[in-house]
């Protein structure tokens, strides 16, 4: 049984570990406020998920998904995910995370600046143009016409390849991008943030999305 590391105990992180413990994950979950504060998140989840410190969280996992503020990030242990796929939730938001150059001037984007920092990982850009809630509640059987998809960005085979298995197990299709730098056809104010499409509709949305300073 595969242990899926959560780090960041917010909306997204605890949706994904609703659904992690409802596959079939154990699930380890961290916050920056320490583990007695998932004390009511932990008694949801059940037998299979314990709370436990970032650092914990990291060296516990088999695969682990980033879920923190994105001025936080420099926050995720190094060396402990080292070897490990690590799905990336993040997003920019200059008004919450300040201004950051080289997202500003789109040199990088939010996952590179990530797999920067963890340069042993093997980062996946994923669940980021996705509400929260709708990760459980847009969740639907493989070949339902209603099933939605997400996209997944990495440099990576076998780290999209888990994204892809675990969307699935989840209740969703996937459109995978490669290298991770693709990414950013994903991120905030393109035309798939955010958009309840099929896999065919997201595929068009993710290929007409434009750089900020093309739309500017």
């Amino acid at each position: 049984m595969t242990t899926l590391g959560i780090i960041g105990a917010g909306n997204i992180g605890s949706q994904v570990a609703r659904k992690a413990i409802e596959a079939g994950y154990d699930v380890v979950i961290g916050n920056s406020r320490g583990p007695e504060t998932l004390a009511g998140l932990v008694a949801e989840l059940g037998p299979n998920a314990r709370a436990a410190t970032a650092l914990d969280v990291a060296e516990a996992a088999d695969v682990a998904v980033v879920t923190v503020p994105l001025h936080a990030y420099q926050s995720i242990p190094v060396d402990a995910l080292a070897g490990k796929i690590v799905l990336d939730t993040n997003n920019y938001y200059p008004q919450r995370d300040g201004s950051i150059a080289e997202l500003d001037d789109e040199s990088t984007t939010t996952a590179e600046l990530l797999q920067a920092h963890l340069p042993g990982s093997r980062v996946v850009k994923a669940f980021n143009h996705i509400a929260a809630a709708d990760i459980t509640a847009d969740a639907r059987p493989a070949g339902s016409d209603s099933r939605r998809a997400l996209v997944a960005a990495s440099d990576s085979d076998e780290a999209l390849e888990f994204a892809r298995g675990l969307y699935d197990q989840f209740g969703f299709d996937t459109v995978a991008l490669t290298p991770l730098a693709e990414g950013w056809r994903i991120q905030r104010d393109t035309p798939g943030y955010g958009a309840k499409a099929s896999e065919a509709e997201l595929r068009d949305l993710v290929s007409a999305a434009k750089r900020y300073r093309e739309t500017a």
